[in-house]
């Protein structure tokens, strides 16, 4: 297996015979857990996925978003964790002074939302057919979760 193959697949999770997209959204899930109480940390990871992610998509896609490159879906939920990284979900009901798993939960719900229905600007990156569009569907997808996510947190506060 090609090295681009390998960062596409996200280390091999988007070949997973069921919902790779969704296998590929809970590893970034498992891995974002370790990013999320370092904002600075997180930043960068999103940055650097994006940009070696876009090269090794360029690289295997020849423009089609096979269901097995989830490297999109890594970028996507851990722009979707932002918000708690920057503190927008340390309300918590039950744990006020940590992120609490209900908040992870609706960021993991709300991007897979975003990024199944492709609404606006998700579905026009998703009609482009090359590696910005594979790409770009999922972190336009994640950057909506981030502010339903922020706006959830400002209405639970109220």
């Amino acid at each position: 297996m090609s090295v681009a193959r390998l960062v596409a697949s996200f280390g091999g999770c988007g070949f997973s015979p069921l919902a790779p997209g969704t296998v590929g959204s809970l590893a970034a899930l498992a891995c974002g857990l370790l990013l999320v109480g370092h904002p600075l940390v997180l930043g960068a990871a999103i940055l650097a996925c994006c940009a070696v992610g876009y090269l090794a998509t360029a690289r295997v896609s020849g423009g089609e978003d096979f269901g097995w490159i989830v490297i999109d879906e890594v970028a996507g939920m851990w722009i979707a964790l932002m918000p708690l990284a920057l503190g927008a979900g340390r309300v918590d009901p039950w744990h006020p002074d940590r992120i609490g798993i209900l908040w992870l939960l609706l960021a993991f719900l709300l991007f897979r939302l975003f990024d199944i229905t492709k609404p606006g600007p998700v579905g026009w990156f998703d009609r482009r057919h090359d590696a910005l569009g594979i790409m770009g569907d999922d972190v336009v997808a994640g950057v909506l979760a981030a502010g339903g996510l922020t706006l959830l947190r400002y209405l639970v506060a109220l």
